[in-house]
């Protein structure tokens, strides 16, 4: 059940707004349906009473020997009338039903009729068994009131769609001993829908569906926004806040979200002013080391103190240049990405280094031009520290751009590929200078390339060595 159901917030608001408008709808055409063929079968058996109550008065206020020639022209095809001195019998339909009921009363109040003249109704659903006074009702084509034409006790209405007809046979003594007998067919709405009908409910149902598509949208809208914000947050810190709208919960998220990321751009920027701070400080009390150093009288103890003295500036100077890259705010800016690579690349081979590049057409991408430089000759940097040789290769896939390289080291442990991002963290543990470096090489770079919303990953080749892979938008 849950693989039907959509895995995002509006998808399954829509579905929801969707199943409730197919629900009332349903309920709606079942309410009207029924109402309409109530409605429909009220108003022409009160039109066929009222027609009955009249005839009837001018029948019996008309001269004995004129009756038979009025009861004569009344008649059509779809209204009988009969004269007979005796009681006629029914011969089928529903005598006591509800609509019988309500048209026994009319007649008895509007005829004014006394508990001796009491009329005999009988009516009959069109589907039912046949009834009238000794004959059947119309069984062929004609053309009733309204333009309707029917044939064999149906109809079609060309305004409202299919009409049955009901059976009303009614027989009502006459102040003189006579019988008066009617045999009509009332219209009686069948339970279908008119092409009116279908199209209102089409066009409803389109408006709704539309509306309710806009008010999903704009109350998942800001959610969205959010997702996307924390995803650019964990990327670049000094990402440009979201807007602060929509509906009252999502505005006091959305205002909530900034106020924690002006807390952690504060948070970050004091550890790096501290970070900077302390490096910058050691400076001093290295360099009066160095001094001392100088003055040591043993050369083999001077060479051990001076070689201490300068693995210990340079992790001060790494970590000096790791808090200003971290501070640093280049603008961004479109740069030929194969042009920038290709520059590194023959920079390192001008000064002899082995490192090559696969050719590759133009790549454009925005980006901060120096950052992703530094990034990248990191990279390119370890893999002729610990492989030897580089190569480096760029390709275009789909909307975005890779840069890989690839050395022919002895690769990294699969449980080590995390923790070697982390600052200050190495493979090697000896911390010797001539086996690596400090460890902020790949932390570096990883930061320089979140902050262009792109992606690092290391992974060892099948064929030896380690592959370096950058992923950037473009």
């Amino acid at each position: 059940m849950k693989r039907l159901l959509p895995n995002h917030l509006f998808g399954q608001m829509l579905l929801i707004l969707l199943g409730g408008l197919v629900v009332s709808y349903a309920v709606g055409a079942w309410i009207y349906s029924s109402d309409r063929e109530a409605a429909v079968r009220a108003v022409g058996g009160l039109a066929t009473a009222q027609r009955i109550a009249n005839l009837t008065h001018l029948v019996e206020d008309a001269p004995a020997d004129w009756r038979p020639r009025i009861v004569a022209s009344l008649s059509d095809q779809n209204f009988r009338v009969a004269l007979t001195p005796q009681q006629p019998r029914l011969t089928a339909g529903e005598e006591h039903g509800p609509f019988a009921d309500a048209i026994r009363g009319y007649l008895v109040d509007r005829l004014q009729l006394g508990p001796d003249r009491q009329p005999l109704v009988a009516a009959a659903l069109p589907d039912g068994p046949p009834f009238g006074f000794g004959f059947r009702g119309p069984r062929r084509m004609m053309h009733g009131p309204n333009g309707m034409m029917m044939m064999d006790g149906g109809g079609y209405d060309m305004m409202r769609g299919p009409v049955g007809l009901l059976g009303l046979a009614v027989a009502i003594p006459l102040n003189d001993g006579q019988w008066l007998s009617f045999n009509a067919a009332v219209a009686n709405a069948s339970p279908t829908y008119s092409y009116q009908f279908i199209v209102a409910m089409i066009v409803m149902a389109l408006i709704i569906v539309v509306a309710s598509i806009w008010a999903a949208r704009r109350v998942t809208a800001p959610l969205t926004a959010l997702a996307g914000a924390a995803e650019r947050l964990g990327q670049d810190v000094n990402a440009p806040p979201i807007p602060e709208t929509g509906t009252v919960e999502t505005r006091q998220a959305s205002h909530a979200f900034n106020e924690m990321q002006v807390r952690l751009r504060e948070l970050i920027e004091n550890r790096t002013r501290l970070l900077a701070a302390i490096s910058h400080d050691l400076r001093t009390p290295l360099t009066l080391l160095r001094l001392r150093a100088e003055n040591v009288p043993d050369t083999d103890e001077r060479e051990k103190m001076l070689a201490t003295i300068s693995d210990m500036d340079a992790m001060v100077g790494a970590t000096l240049q790791f808090a200003r890259d971290e501070m640093a705010s280049e603008l961004e800016r479109r740069v030929d990405l194969t042009a920038l690579v290709e520059s590194i690349v023959d920079d390192m081979a001008d000064a002899g280094r082995d490192v090559t590049l696969t050719p590759a057409g133009q790549i454009l991408v925005d980006c901060r031009p120096t950052a992703l430089k530094r990034a990248v000759t990191n990279l390119i940097d370890n893999a002729l520290k610990y492989g030897k040789k580089a190569q480096v290769a760029i390709a275009h896939a789909g909307k975005s751009a890779e840069i890989t390289i690839d050395d022919e080291g002895p690769g990294i442990p699969e449980e080590e590929l995390a923790r070697v991002f982390q600052p200050f963290y190495r493979v090697e543990g000896s911390r010797s200078r001539e086996t690596g470096g400090v460890g902020l090489g790949l932390a570096i770079a990883k930061s320089l390339i979140e902050r262009h919303q792109g992606t690092l990953t290391l992974s060892n080749r099948a064929s030896g060595g380690l592959r370096a892979r950058i992923t950037l938008p473009a």
